[in-house]
Order: structure tokens, then sequence, then C-alpha cells
């Protein structure tokens, strides 16, 4: 990419809204997989038209365009891994239409999950998708890693809540999916096809999302087990009560540990695993679930578990914090993580805890799990130190092992953090060719000179086609 490439760059955003700062590049070469790719420019549209520009200029000149959030994706969704231009959006943040009467939204793709959230609390609405990166994490982020988080128990993930988008193509040509109506089936769902794409069929710049009523009424609950096998057991038994909790999240004693210091209260040592988890509705029906669980867990069944409800909001956001700091948290007990977010049925829980702490044991490495017990999500995170000889290669391992044994229990190797470049060789585990050559030819056909966000998801991208 020359200066030339650049000037062109500059004329469409602003000489104020494009740089090749080396210090500026570095800002943006890295995503939460820690891992780091320097672009050569980052340009940040203002406009869908804008980002049209740009898209036109990438096919004419054949460089990379790379769309990013907040780089806070965990599998090197957003880095640059052949160069090029990254087409930050944190000007595309404007919440264009919030439609109480119909329950719909419209935003752009550099809007903050959470102040999303904020401001249709305002207006008496909800949108249940919850990363746990809320706070910092962006909308079209989400829409193209499909993102979930802990209500996808009771109210689904980001692709349930996703109505239509306004989507640049790598022709710069705009293609609009979707409806405003709950029903709608005329052609294609086109929507589904670019949910959790990671920007590698077009650049979305516009997203309509489905609404809901705010809860009337939330009441949150820690219980705590002894025996890990009867915590992990207890996520299928609760929901096969007729309780259906909007979270139900998942610590092992490690995760606890590392995390302990900011709960309401100090675990005791034999403490093995917790269970968070929430009920809401309106009152009569939250009151009918708590009974339920409050007599399900005085069972003579479950002596080894306690349960105790948060006295108030306070203690409910500081449960919160402690599990949104979890993965944080977890750099205490070794310098380097190998973050997973596999999914298995809720049945086999107690198999993958039981599986995770074989091969913890095997590769003498330290494993935690926790996350999103509800829906069967749980995040395995191998802790290790990759500047001691083998060690790292004993983390491959220990990945490779348990992806091939998530498989065997009929589940998959990302729930949520979509497959970038770290789980990109492991694809073939879970998907058949005819699978993956079909999904490679949709690539081609939208971005037939593969520009957009090459290098992610498929272990062997399309080959580059250089201009005549």
């Amino acid at each position: 990419m020359d200066k030339n490439i650049f000037k062109k760059i500059s004329q469409i955003v602003g000489s104020k809204h494009c740089t090749i700062a080396p210090e500026d590049l570095h800002c943006y070469s890295y995503d939460a997989s820690r891992q780091t790719l320097l672009p050569e420019i980052v340009a940040f549209p203002g406009s869908s038209s804008q980002v049209a520009d740009l898209l036109r200029l990438a096919s004419e000149h054949r460089f990379p365009v790379i769309a990013r959030g907040a780089g806070s994706g965990m599998t090197g969704g957003a880095l640059p891994v052949q160069g090029g231009l990254i087409l930050a959006c944190s000007r595309l943040n404007r919440i264009i239409e919030i439609d109480q009467a119909n329950m719909i939204a419209i935003v752009e793709p550099g809007v903050i999950t959470g102040d999303f959230q904020r401001e249709l609390r305002k207006a008496g609405l909800f949108y249940p998708p919850d990363p746990a990166s809320l706070k910092f994490c962006t909308m079209g982020g989400n829409v193209g890693e499909g993102a979930g988080g802990p209500s996808a128990v009771k109210y689904g993930v980001t692709k349930d809540f996703i109505m239509g988008l306004e989507i640049i193509l790598a022709s710069g040509e705009v293609l609009h999916t979707g409806t405003r109506t709950e029903k709608g089936v005329v052609g294609y769902d086109l929507t589904r096809l670019f949910v959790g794409a990671e920007g590698t069929l077009g650049v979305i710049t516009k997203i309509i999302t489905r609404l809901l009523p705010l809860p009337e009424h939330k009441e949150t609950f820690l219980i705590t087990s002894t025996a890990l096998a009867t915590a992990t057991s207890l996520v299928a038994e609760i929901l096969n009560r007729g309780i259906t909790p909007c979270t139900l999240e998942y610590l092992d004693r490690t995760a606890l540990r590392a995390v302990a210091s900011l709960l309401p209260a100090p675990f005791p040592p034999e403490v093995e695993a917790i269970l968070i988890l929430e009920l809401d509705g309106s009152l009569e029906e939250v009151k009918t679930q708590r009974d339920r669980l409050l007599q399900l867990m005085a069972s003579a069944a479950h002596k080894d578990c306690t349960i105790e409800q948060a006295a108030d909001e306070e203690q409910r956001e500081q449960i919160w914090r402690a599990r949104r700091a979890v993965s944080p948290a977890s750099y205490q007990i070794a310098p380097h993580k190998i973050s997973e977010d596999v999914v298995v049925p809720r049945t086999r829980i107690p198999d993958l805890v039981a599986f995770c702490e074989e091969i913890a044991r095997e590769f003498d490495l330290k494993i935690l799990t926790f996350g999103h017990a509800g829906d069967g999500n749980l995040h395995v995170n191998i802790m290790h130190d990759r500047d001691r000889p083998g060690v790292a290669q004993r983390a491959e391992q220990a990945k490779k092992r348990l992806f091939l044994r998530v498989i065997e229990m009929q589940g998959t190797i990302s729930g949520e953090h979509g497959i970038g470049i770290t789980k990109a060789p492991y694809l073939g585990l879970e998907l058949d060719p005819v699978a993956i050559n079909t999904m490679l030819a949709i690539k081609q056909l939208f971005d037939p000179h593969n520009i957009l966000n090459p290098g992610k998801i498929f272990p062997k991208q399309l080959p580059e086609t250089k201009p005549s």
C-alpha cells in the first residue's frame, strides 16, 4: 500500500480520520487473543458512503480491509494477518432509532453494547445479549462474531435478536437484509448469513435489533457446592424442574479462587464450585420459580450445597463484577492462556468438567472452567507459561484433545468467540469437506478478490486475485 493509496483514503474519510503513524498502528495491532499483527493504515469512516468508497478502492487495488470494533475478540478475528487497512468503526456509533411501539431499534456498529442497553432501560425496553465485555465491546463486533453471554439460557444469543442489516459488500454495493417486522420470509435469510461471518463477507454499517419489554423483577442467587460433580449435575436438574433462569453461570474452584476477593462473602476452602442463578419476569412469576428452586435445594440429595440470595442491587452488582472479572483475573495463575468457549449438551457438562480435570493432570497444566452452564457453553482456560520449554506445546496438545472430546460429545468448538485464526486449524474437526467447500463458495461469491478480513475462519483461505 503506497502513499498514493493513503492519499486516496485520506480524501475519503478526511485527513484527521486516518493514520499511518507507527504508534497508532500498534494500537490496532492486537485483540484479546494477545497476538499482534500490524496494519498498514487505520481509517475511521463516519458514514456508510465512506465505507462503500473505501471498499471500492480496496477492490480496485486489492488490499485487505479488516472491520474492527473494540478489539475484544478472543480468536484473532480483528487482526490484520495480511496487513492492509483496519476499518475502525468507532465513529459509526449512533443509536439511530428506538421504536418503543414496535420494540425494535436501529444502531450503527460502533455503538457500545452496554451503552445501548442503558438507553433502552430508560424506555422500559430490553436487549438481552450481554457478553462479559459489554462495557466496551461493540454491537458490530457482537454481530460479526455471533456473541452470546449469560442470558442466552433463557433469551438466546445475538443472532436471535438481529432482524436486519445494512452491509457494504466488497464491491462497494449496499445490501439491505431482513425486515422491521417479526415475520418475513421473502427470499433467502441473508441476515443470518452475515451474523457470525467475522467480517469476511461484508462490512456491517447498520443493525436492526429486536427488543423485549424490560422484566419487572429480578432475583439473584449464589449456590455453592463442596462436590464438583454435584454442582455440574445440578444444572440439568434445575432446568428439568421447570425452573427457567435468565442466567445460570458456573465457576470451578480455580476460577472461584481467582475472584474470591471480589465476591460479597468469603467461601470456605472446601467449596469446589459455585453457580450464579438469576430469575426474572413478573413478581408472581419470579416468586413461583424461587419457591421451586428453594424446594429443590432443600432436598436431601443436595446436602453438600448451600443457596443464598443477593440482599440488594449492590450485592448483585458485586457478584457480577466478580463473574466478569474471571477471565482477566486468570492471569494471576499463569502469564499465558488458551481461552476456549466450547459447548456440549447440558447433560454432558459433568463429563466435560471431569475431562478437563483429567487433561490438566495428564499435561501438568492449570485448567479452569467457568461460563454459561445453562446453555452448555463453558469457557475452558488452559493456563501456562509459554516461556518454559515444552509448556506451549503441551497446552496446544491439551487444546486439541479438548476439541476432539467436545466433538465426541456432539458439541461444538465455539459457542460465541468465533473461529478467527486461533481455531481455524481445527475447523475440519467439526465441519465436513462439503460444508467447508460450500462456505468457501459463498466467500468467493461475495468477495471474489479476498479483500475482506482474509486469513480468517478457514485453514486455507481463497487465494488473493491480483489486479490486471
